[in-house]
């Protein structure tokens, strides 16, 4: 389950923070501020269902370099950087970074809001699915390896006998396994249990 969205704000400029905080506030978005990246990697706050909105020139760290140090953590969140020095080739270098998007102030509220409701929307999203994954792959873990030789010729629409021949065993003894298999899977239909294979196989 996808923890309730945050955004961080980080800004060494009071008035830009607050009037950034005001506008979540205001938008109902949960938010937190820093006043550099440093003291915002210090706070290691829970990256769960967050996005990061950052200036790129700071004391300390800048923006981009967060973006870097972040990726070096492992830390999959999206920031957006926001700066009053834009020019192509911070722009090149922040989306190299990988940063979600790149804005410019003085920046428009809405178009402001609507980065921060894409990032968090993709942020959920990706979380969902990595949530996801891992329940398959632990359902997946709770069987044995020959009822995994059983969930892949499933999973390839082969039928019990088919099955049976390729495993060297009896169809009756396919079924059994077929019956455990979508029972420890949680599988209400074979198609069911084709796409969480599917979805296994997507990490």
């Amino acid at each position: 389950m996808a923890s309730e969205p945050i955004v961080y704000v980080i800004d060494d400029d009071g008035a830009a923070r607050h009037s950034l905080e005001f506008l979540l506030d205001c938008a109902g978005i949960r938010v937190r501020s820093f006043v550099s990246a440093d003291a915002f990697l210090a706070a290691s706050p829970p990256l769960a269902g967050a996005c990061v909105v950052t200036d790129v020139r700071m004391p300390g760290r800048s923006g981009i370099e967060l973006v870097e140090e972040m990726h070096r953590r492992g830390a999959e969140v999206p920031v957006i950087v926001i700066t009053g020095h834009a020019d192509v080739p911070l722009a090149i270098q922040a989306m190299h970074a990988g940063v979600a998007d790149f804005i410019e102030k003085p920046f428009d509220d809405e178009v402001m809001l609507a980065a921060i409701r894409k990032a968090l929307a993709r942020q959920a999203g990706s979380e969902a699915a990595h949530a996801e994954r891992q329940m398959i792959a632990d359902r997946i873990a709770s069987l044995s390896g020959r009822e995994r030789e059983v969930m892949g010729g499933l999973a390839k629409g082969e039928a019990n006998k088919a099955i049976a021949y390729d495993l060297g065993i009896s169809a009756r003894t396919v079924e059994v396994y077929r019956a455990n298999v979508m029972m420890k899977m949680q599988a209400k239909t074979l198609s069911d249990l084709v796409r969480m294979v599917t979805v296994a196989r997507l990490d």
